[in-house]
Protein backbone atom coordinates (compact mmCIF):
# COMPACT_ATOMS: atom_id res chain seq x y z
CA UNK A 1 0.00 0.00 0.00
CA UNK A 2 1.57 3.26 -0.94
CA UNK A 3 1.86 6.19 1.38
CA UNK A 4 -1.17 8.14 -0.24
CA UNK A 5 -3.78 5.44 0.31
CA UNK A 6 -2.00 5.03 3.84
CA UNK A 7 -2.96 8.57 4.58
CA UNK A 8 -6.88 8.51 3.00
CA UNK A 9 -7.10 5.22 5.31
CA UNK A 10 -5.90 6.81 8.44
CA UNK A 11 -8.33 10.50 7.65
CA UNK A 12 -11.05 7.90 7.07
CA UNK A 13 -10.56 6.12 10.32
CA UNK A 14 -10.33 9.08 12.20
CA UNK A 15 -13.82 10.19 10.71
CA UNK A 16 -14.75 6.78 12.57
CA UNK A 17 -13.49 7.23 15.60
CA UNK A 18 -13.83 11.01 15.87
CA UNK A 19 -16.87 10.93 18.45
CA UNK A 20 -14.86 8.93 20.85
CA UNK A 21 -12.21 10.81 21.05
CA UNK A 22 -12.60 14.10 20.62
CA UNK A 23 -12.55 14.86 24.70
CA UNK A 24 -16.84 14.45 25.28
CA UNK A 25 -17.65 12.54 27.92
CA UNK A 26 -20.11 9.84 27.04
CA UNK A 27 -22.54 7.51 29.10
CA UNK A 28 -22.12 4.13 28.76
CA UNK A 29 -25.54 4.05 26.83
CA UNK A 30 -24.58 6.89 24.90
CA UNK A 31 -21.08 4.68 23.76
CA UNK A 32 -23.01 1.71 22.90
CA UNK A 33 -25.25 3.65 20.70
CA UNK A 34 -23.54 5.41 19.25
CA UNK A 35 -21.19 2.10 18.22
CA UNK A 36 -24.27 0.23 17.32
CA UNK A 37 -24.99 3.03 14.81
CA UNK A 38 -21.26 2.81 13.38
CA UNK A 39 -21.73 -0.92 12.91
CA UNK A 40 -24.84 -0.49 11.38
CA UNK A 41 -23.70 2.09 8.57
CA UNK A 42 -22.57 1.31 5.74
CA UNK A 43 -19.16 3.20 4.63
CA UNK A 44 -16.82 4.07 1.93
CA UNK A 45 -13.80 2.50 3.08
CA UNK A 46 -10.54 3.80 1.20
CA UNK A 47 -8.60 0.73 -0.90
CA UNK A 48 -11.23 -1.70 0.67
CA UNK A 49 -14.51 -3.33 -1.21
CA UNK A 50 -15.69 -3.86 2.35
CA UNK A 51 -18.63 -1.28 3.59
CA UNK A 52 -19.31 -2.26 6.87
CA UNK A 53 -17.03 -2.11 9.89
CA UNK A 54 -16.90 -3.84 13.27
CA UNK A 55 -17.13 -3.32 16.66
CA UNK A 56 -14.13 -4.70 17.80
CA UNK A 57 -12.23 -2.92 14.89
CA UNK A 58 -13.46 0.61 15.70
CA UNK A 59 -12.16 0.10 19.63
CA UNK A 60 -8.68 -1.06 18.20
CA UNK A 61 -8.02 2.26 16.34
CA UNK A 62 -9.28 4.18 19.17
CA UNK A 63 -7.03 2.67 21.45
CA UNK A 64 -4.43 3.56 18.99
CA UNK A 65 -5.15 6.66 18.17
CA UNK A 66 -5.38 7.64 22.24
CA UNK A 67 -1.71 5.39 23.24
CA UNK A 68 -0.40 8.01 20.26
CA UNK A 69 -1.04 10.87 22.33
CA UNK A 70 -3.55 11.58 19.47
CA UNK A 71 -1.11 11.51 16.36
CA UNK A 72 -2.84 10.70 12.96
CA UNK A 73 -0.23 8.55 12.06
CA UNK A 74 -1.24 5.76 14.77
CA UNK A 75 -4.61 5.13 12.25
CA UNK A 76 -2.31 4.21 9.39
CA UNK A 77 -2.64 0.74 8.35
CA UNK A 78 -0.34 -1.84 9.82
CA UNK A 79 0.81 -5.26 8.05
CA UNK A 80 -1.63 -8.14 8.00
CA UNK A 81 -0.33 -11.50 10.12
CA UNK A 82 -1.65 -13.70 8.24
CA UNK A 83 0.25 -12.62 4.89
CA UNK A 84 1.00 -15.19 2.38
CA UNK A 85 -1.95 -17.44 2.99
CA UNK A 86 -4.54 -18.88 1.01
CA UNK A 87 -8.32 -19.07 1.80
CA UNK A 88 -11.14 -19.16 -0.71
CA UNK A 89 -13.05 -16.97 1.41
CA UNK A 90 -11.52 -15.12 4.24
CA UNK A 91 -12.72 -13.42 6.35
CA UNK A 92 -12.92 -9.88 5.03
CA UNK A 93 -13.97 -11.63 1.69
CA UNK A 94 -16.81 -13.03 4.01
CA UNK A 95 -18.31 -10.03 5.74
CA UNK A 96 -18.09 -8.63 2.31
CA UNK A 97 -20.28 -10.81 0.45
CA UNK A 98 -22.63 -11.26 3.08
CA UNK A 99 -23.12 -7.00 2.62
CA UNK A 100 -23.36 -6.74 -0.32
CA UNK A 101 -25.89 -10.09 -0.72
CA UNK A 102 -28.18 -7.63 1.75
CA UNK A 103 -27.84 -4.87 -0.27
CA UNK A 104 -28.63 -6.67 -3.94
CA UNK A 105 -30.62 -9.46 -2.67
CA UNK A 106 -33.05 -10.19 -5.77
CA UNK A 107 -29.56 -10.44 -7.90
CA UNK A 108 -28.57 -13.95 -9.37
CA UNK A 109 -25.60 -15.88 -7.79
CA UNK A 110 -23.25 -15.16 -11.08
CA UNK A 111 -24.28 -11.38 -11.37
CA UNK A 112 -23.55 -11.48 -7.39
CA UNK A 113 -20.21 -13.30 -8.22
CA UNK A 114 -19.16 -10.85 -11.19
CA UNK A 115 -20.33 -7.57 -9.02
CA UNK A 116 -17.78 -8.95 -5.49
CA UNK A 117 -15.35 -9.08 -8.01
CA UNK A 118 -15.88 -5.15 -9.71
CA UNK A 119 -15.81 -3.55 -6.42
CA UNK A 120 -13.07 -5.61 -5.05
CA UNK A 121 -14.30 -7.51 -2.31
CA UNK A 122 -13.09 -10.43 -3.99
CA UNK A 123 -9.26 -9.23 -4.68
CA UNK A 124 -7.53 -9.78 -7.90
CA UNK A 125 -5.59 -13.26 -8.33
CA UNK A 126 -8.16 -14.65 -5.72
CA UNK A 127 -10.56 -17.20 -7.70
CA UNK A 128 -13.97 -17.98 -5.73
CA UNK A 129 -16.18 -20.38 -7.77
CA UNK A 130 -19.41 -20.21 -8.43
CA UNK A 131 -20.02 -23.55 -6.15
CA UNK A 132 -18.26 -22.03 -3.54
CA UNK A 133 -20.31 -19.17 -3.26
CA UNK A 134 -23.43 -21.05 -3.26
CA UNK A 135 -22.61 -23.30 -0.82
CA UNK A 136 -21.08 -20.03 1.73
CA UNK A 137 -24.55 -17.93 1.02
CA UNK A 138 -26.07 -21.47 1.38
CA UNK A 139 -24.88 -22.31 4.87
CA UNK A 140 -25.61 -18.63 6.07
CA UNK A 141 -29.12 -19.12 5.18
CA UNK A 142 -29.74 -16.03 3.45
CA UNK A 143 -32.66 -14.84 2.27
CA UNK A 144 -34.48 -11.84 0.09
CA UNK A 145 -34.51 -8.54 1.66
CA UNK A 146 -36.12 -5.40 1.20
CA UNK A 147 -35.73 -1.86 3.08
CA UNK A 148 -38.63 -0.52 3.49
CA UNK A 149 -38.85 1.18 7.07
CA UNK A 150 -39.40 4.95 6.85
CA UNK A 151 -36.22 6.74 8.11
CA UNK A 152 -36.15 8.16 11.13
CA UNK A 153 -35.89 11.89 11.33
CA UNK A 154 -35.64 14.41 14.50
CA UNK A 155 -34.77 18.11 14.79
CA UNK A 156 -32.05 18.15 16.51
CA UNK A 157 -29.30 20.70 18.01
CA UNK A 158 -25.98 20.77 19.35
CA UNK A 159 -25.32 21.46 23.29
CA UNK A 160 -22.49 23.89 22.64
CA UNK A 161 -20.96 26.50 20.33
CA UNK A 162 -18.38 25.27 17.55
CA UNK A 163 -20.03 21.37 18.47
CA UNK A 164 -21.10 21.06 15.05
CA UNK A 165 -20.64 23.53 12.37
CA UNK A 166 -22.93 23.40 8.62
CA UNK A 167 -21.32 24.65 5.55
CA UNK A 168 -22.87 24.85 2.35
CA UNK A 169 -22.97 26.93 -1.09
CA UNK A 170 -25.54 29.29 -2.06
CA UNK A 171 -26.12 30.90 -5.80
CA UNK A 172 -25.69 34.33 -5.03
CA UNK A 173 -26.44 37.68 -7.62
CA UNK A 174 -24.80 38.79 -10.72
CA UNK A 175 -21.80 41.23 -10.44
CA UNK A 176 -19.87 43.70 -12.69
CA UNK A 177 -16.28 42.48 -13.69
CA UNK A 178 -14.75 44.14 -16.84
CA UNK A 179 -18.52 45.59 -17.99
CA UNK A 180 -20.09 42.25 -17.70
CA UNK A 181 -21.68 40.26 -15.44
CA UNK A 182 -20.13 37.28 -13.78
CA UNK A 183 -22.36 34.74 -11.25
CA UNK A 184 -21.59 34.45 -7.89
CA UNK A 185 -21.37 32.02 -5.27
CA UNK A 186 -22.10 32.62 -1.20
CA UNK A 187 -19.89 29.94 0.68
CA UNK A 188 -20.78 30.05 4.50
CA UNK A 189 -20.48 28.29 7.91
CA UNK A 190 -23.40 28.04 10.78
CA UNK A 191 -22.92 27.20 14.49
CA UNK A 192 -25.89 24.53 15.39
CA UNK A 193 -26.03 25.48 19.08
CA UNK A 194 -26.03 29.61 18.23
CA UNK A 195 -26.86 30.25 14.40
CA UNK A 196 -23.74 32.25 14.25
CA UNK A 197 -22.20 32.40 11.16
CA UNK A 198 -18.26 32.26 11.87
CA UNK A 199 -17.54 33.70 7.98
CA UNK A 200 -19.32 34.12 4.89
CA UNK A 201 -18.63 35.48 1.61
CA UNK A 202 -19.37 35.62 -1.70
CA UNK A 203 -16.42 34.38 -4.58
CA UNK A 204 -16.70 33.85 -8.48
CA UNK A 205 -16.13 30.09 -8.27
CA UNK A 206 -16.97 27.33 -6.03
CA UNK A 207 -14.22 25.34 -6.10
CA UNK A 208 -12.02 23.79 -3.62
CA UNK A 209 -9.98 26.64 -3.29
CA UNK A 210 -12.38 29.20 -2.57
CA UNK A 211 -14.23 26.96 0.34
CA UNK A 212 -10.72 26.93 1.89
CA UNK A 213 -9.96 29.96 1.79
CA UNK A 214 -13.92 30.61 3.54
CA UNK A 215 -13.04 27.83 6.10
CA UNK A 216 -9.41 28.98 7.09
CA UNK A 217 -11.29 32.86 7.83
CA UNK A 218 -13.88 30.76 9.40
CA UNK A 219 -11.76 29.02 12.14
CA UNK A 220 -9.44 32.12 12.18
CA UNK A 221 -12.61 34.17 13.73
CA UNK A 222 -14.40 31.97 15.39
CA UNK A 223 -12.34 28.44 16.61
CA UNK A 224 -11.91 25.06 15.78
CA UNK A 225 -15.49 23.03 15.69
CA UNK A 226 -16.03 19.30 16.89
CA UNK A 227 -17.66 18.64 13.45
CA UNK A 228 -17.89 19.69 9.95
CA UNK A 229 -21.06 18.97 7.97
CA UNK A 230 -20.98 19.42 4.13
CA UNK A 231 -22.26 18.54 1.04
CA UNK A 232 -21.51 15.27 -1.08
CA UNK A 233 -20.07 17.44 -3.98
CA UNK A 234 -16.78 17.08 -5.27
CA UNK A 235 -14.92 19.88 -3.87
CA UNK A 236 -15.98 18.41 -0.20
CA UNK A 237 -14.40 14.72 -1.10
CA UNK A 238 -11.46 16.40 -1.58
CA UNK A 239 -8.42 14.65 -0.03
CA UNK A 240 -6.87 17.53 0.85
CA UNK A 241 -10.17 18.99 2.91
CA UNK A 242 -10.24 15.64 4.53
CA UNK A 243 -6.84 15.91 5.56
CA UNK A 244 -6.58 19.12 7.02
CA UNK A 245 -9.92 18.44 9.21
CA UNK A 246 -7.75 14.90 10.52
CA UNK A 247 -4.88 17.46 10.89
CA UNK A 248 -7.40 19.74 13.25
CA UNK A 249 -9.22 17.43 15.04
CA UNK A 250 -12.31 18.45 13.14
CA UNK A 251 -14.75 15.43 12.14
CA UNK A 252 -15.81 15.40 8.71
CA UNK A 253 -19.08 14.24 7.72
CA UNK A 254 -20.74 14.03 4.18
CA UNK A 255 -24.75 14.76 3.84
CA UNK A 256 -26.03 11.77 2.10
CA UNK A 257 -27.10 12.01 -1.54
CA UNK A 258 -30.46 13.39 -2.04
CA UNK A 259 -31.34 13.83 1.92
CA UNK A 260 -30.46 17.75 2.46
CA UNK A 261 -32.52 17.50 5.95
CA UNK A 262 -29.55 17.10 7.77
CA UNK A 263 -28.18 20.95 6.38
CA UNK A 264 -31.68 22.50 7.28
CA UNK A 265 -30.32 24.61 9.46
CA UNK A 266 -27.66 26.88 6.77
CA UNK A 267 -30.30 26.10 4.24
CA UNK A 268 -32.85 28.41 6.35
CA UNK A 269 -30.28 30.65 6.44
CA UNK A 270 -29.42 31.03 2.79
CA UNK A 271 -33.29 31.72 2.69
CA UNK A 272 -32.79 34.62 5.53
CA UNK A 273 -30.01 35.89 3.15
CA UNK A 274 -32.84 35.69 0.02
CA UNK A 275 -35.17 37.64 1.70
CA UNK A 276 -33.44 40.05 3.62
CA UNK A 277 -30.03 40.92 2.46
CA UNK A 278 -30.39 40.17 -1.47
CA UNK A 279 -34.03 41.63 -1.54
CA UNK A 280 -32.45 45.39 -1.09
CA UNK A 281 -28.71 44.59 -2.33
CA UNK A 282 -28.11 47.62 -4.75
CA UNK A 283 -26.23 46.61 -8.02
CA UNK A 284 -22.13 46.73 -7.46
CA UNK A 285 -18.90 44.20 -7.97
CA UNK A 286 -17.83 41.58 -5.97
CA UNK A 287 -15.84 43.76 -3.38
CA UNK A 288 -18.69 45.67 -3.11
CA UNK A 289 -21.37 43.07 -2.90
CA UNK A 290 -18.83 41.71 0.14
CA UNK A 291 -18.59 45.00 2.06
CA UNK A 292 -22.55 45.25 2.09
CA UNK A 293 -22.99 41.52 3.27
CA UNK A 294 -20.12 42.11 5.66
CA UNK A 295 -22.63 44.88 7.05
CA UNK A 296 -25.95 42.75 7.04
CA UNK A 297 -24.29 40.02 8.57
CA UNK A 298 -23.09 42.56 12.10
CA UNK A 299 -26.92 43.36 12.01
CA UNK A 300 -28.15 39.51 11.86
CA UNK A 301 -25.73 38.41 14.60
CA UNK A 302 -27.07 41.12 17.13
CA UNK A 303 -30.77 40.87 16.54
CA UNK A 304 -32.72 37.87 18.47
CA UNK A 305 -33.05 34.83 16.46
CA UNK A 306 -36.40 33.39 15.79
CA UNK A 307 -35.39 29.51 16.86
CA UNK A 308 -33.18 30.39 19.76
CA UNK A 309 -34.84 33.80 21.09
CA UNK A 310 -31.36 35.11 21.67
CA UNK A 311 -29.05 37.43 19.50
CA UNK A 312 -26.55 34.31 17.98
CA UNK A 313 -23.55 36.82 19.17
CA UNK A 314 -24.74 36.84 22.27
CA UNK A 315 -25.62 33.22 22.75
CA UNK A 316 -22.16 32.09 21.48
CA UNK A 317 -20.18 34.22 23.89
CA UNK A 318 -22.02 33.07 26.79
CA UNK A 319 -20.57 29.88 25.99
CA UNK A 320 -17.33 31.08 25.01
CA UNK A 321 -14.80 28.92 27.47
CA UNK A 322 -16.07 25.65 25.40
CA UNK A 323 -14.40 27.37 22.23
CA UNK A 324 -11.09 25.89 20.84
CA UNK A 325 -9.13 28.68 19.60
CA UNK A 326 -7.25 27.80 16.54
CA UNK A 327 -3.20 27.37 16.78
CA UNK A 328 -0.95 29.54 16.06
CA UNK A 329 0.68 27.12 13.42
CA UNK A 330 -3.14 27.01 11.62
CA UNK A 331 -1.69 27.93 7.94
CA UNK A 332 0.67 24.96 8.02
CA UNK A 333 -2.32 22.66 8.75
CA UNK A 334 -3.79 24.36 5.26
CA UNK A 335 -0.78 23.46 3.18
CA UNK A 336 -0.94 21.02 -0.01
CA UNK A 337 1.42 17.62 0.47
CA UNK A 338 3.17 16.23 -2.72
CA UNK A 339 5.88 13.82 -2.88
CA UNK A 340 9.09 13.85 -5.18
CA UNK A 341 12.25 12.31 -6.23
CA UNK A 342 15.07 14.64 -6.22
CA UNK A 343 16.78 14.38 -9.03
CA UNK A 344 20.88 13.85 -9.74
CA UNK A 345 20.75 17.61 -10.44
CA UNK A 346 19.18 18.36 -7.09
CA UNK A 347 16.47 19.47 -8.85
CA UNK A 348 12.71 18.34 -8.61
CA UNK A 349 9.27 20.28 -10.23
CA UNK A 350 5.82 21.08 -8.73
CA UNK A 351 3.40 23.15 -10.17
CA UNK A 352 5.55 23.37 -13.50
CA UNK A 353 8.00 25.58 -11.29
CA UNK A 354 12.37 24.24 -10.92
CA UNK A 355 13.33 23.90 -7.14
CA UNK A 356 16.75 22.97 -6.17
CA UNK A 357 17.51 20.71 -2.80
CA UNK A 358 20.38 20.42 -0.90
CA UNK A 359 23.07 18.09 -2.47
CA UNK A 360 22.14 15.50 0.63
CA UNK A 361 18.40 14.71 -0.32
CA UNK A 362 19.78 13.73 -3.97
CA UNK A 363 17.83 10.37 -5.29
CA UNK A 364 15.71 10.33 -2.16
CA UNK A 365 11.97 10.81 -2.18
CA UNK A 366 10.92 13.61 -0.27
CA UNK A 367 8.01 15.35 1.40
CA UNK A 368 7.11 18.84 0.17
CA UNK A 369 4.14 21.37 2.16
CA UNK A 370 2.82 24.14 0.26
CA UNK A 371 0.57 26.97 -0.73
CA UNK A 372 -0.19 26.89 -4.40
CA UNK A 373 -0.69 30.57 -4.01
CA UNK A 374 2.95 31.11 -2.23
CA UNK A 375 5.82 29.68 -4.96
CA UNK A 376 8.41 31.04 -2.90
CA UNK A 377 7.53 28.76 0.42
CA UNK A 378 8.06 25.07 -0.55
CA UNK A 379 9.02 22.95 2.81
CA UNK A 380 11.34 20.24 2.40
CA UNK A 381 10.86 17.00 4.81
CA UNK A 382 12.13 13.79 4.92
CA UNK A 383 11.21 11.71 7.52
CA UNK A 384 10.92 13.84 10.60
CA UNK A 385 13.95 16.05 9.64
CA UNK A 386 12.89 20.18 7.76
CA UNK A 387 15.76 21.16 5.00
CA UNK A 388 13.36 24.47 5.44
CA UNK A 389 12.64 26.09 1.82
CA UNK A 390 13.64 24.64 -1.20
CA UNK A 391 14.83 27.82 -3.71
CA UNK A 392 13.25 28.19 -7.29
CA UNK A 393 16.17 27.68 -9.66
CA UNK A 394 17.99 30.11 -11.54
CA UNK A 395 19.72 28.64 -14.52
CA UNK A 396 22.06 31.98 -14.97
CA UNK A 397 22.69 32.29 -11.07
CA UNK A 398 23.68 28.52 -11.39
CA UNK A 399 26.25 28.86 -13.80
CA UNK A 400 28.67 31.16 -11.72
CA UNK A 401 27.75 29.31 -8.72
CA UNK A 402 30.07 27.17 -7.01
CA UNK A 403 28.77 23.09 -6.34
CA UNK A 404 28.47 21.68 -3.21
CA UNK A 405 30.92 18.98 -2.47
CA UNK A 406 28.60 15.53 -1.19
CA UNK A 407 30.58 13.27 1.15
CA UNK A 408 31.52 10.91 -1.60
CA UNK A 409 33.20 14.14 -3.33
CA UNK A 410 35.24 15.23 0.11
CA UNK A 411 36.09 11.90 0.98
CA UNK A 412 37.90 11.30 -2.92
CA UNK A 413 39.57 14.81 -2.26
CA UNK A 414 40.71 13.44 1.11
CA UNK A 415 42.52 10.16 -0.11
CA UNK A 416 44.05 12.48 -3.39
CA UNK A 417 45.56 15.02 -0.49
CA UNK A 418 47.07 12.36 1.47
CA UNK A 419 48.07 10.19 -1.48
CA UNK A 420 52.75 10.10 -2.10
CA UNK A 421 52.29 10.39 -5.82
CA UNK A 422 52.62 13.90 -6.00
CA UNK A 423 53.81 15.30 -2.74
CA UNK A 424 56.71 17.49 -2.53
CA UNK A 425 58.74 14.73 -0.48
CA UNK A 426 58.11 11.56 -3.07
CA UNK A 427 59.27 13.95 -6.03
CA UNK A 428 62.75 14.66 -4.02
CA UNK A 429 62.56 10.89 -3.32
CA UNK A 430 61.88 10.49 -7.00
CA UNK A 431 64.71 12.03 -8.50
CA UNK A 432 67.20 11.34 -5.91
Amino acid sequence: MDEELKKLVAVFRFGVIADFVDGTTLSRGETKTLMREKCDRMWRIPGSGRTRLSKSVIKEWVVRYKRSGNKLEALYPQGRSDRGKTRAIDDDTASGLIKLREELPAITLPTLLREAKDRKIILPGREVAYSTLYRFLTAKGLADRSDSAPRDRRKFEAEQPNELCQSDVMHGPMVLVDGKQKKTYLIGFIDDMTRLIPHAEFYHHERLECFLDAFRKALLMRGLPKKLYVDNGPAFRSHHLEHICASLGIQLIHAKPYQPEGKGKIERWHRTVREGFLATLKPTDLAGLNEQFSDWLAGYHERPHSGTGVSPIKRFTQNIECVRPAPKDMEDHFRKPAKRTVAKDRTFTIQGRMYEAPVDLVKKQIRLLYHEHDPARVEMRLGEKTYGFAKIVDLHVNCRVKRETSPSDSEAKEKYKSGNLFTKKAHKEGGA
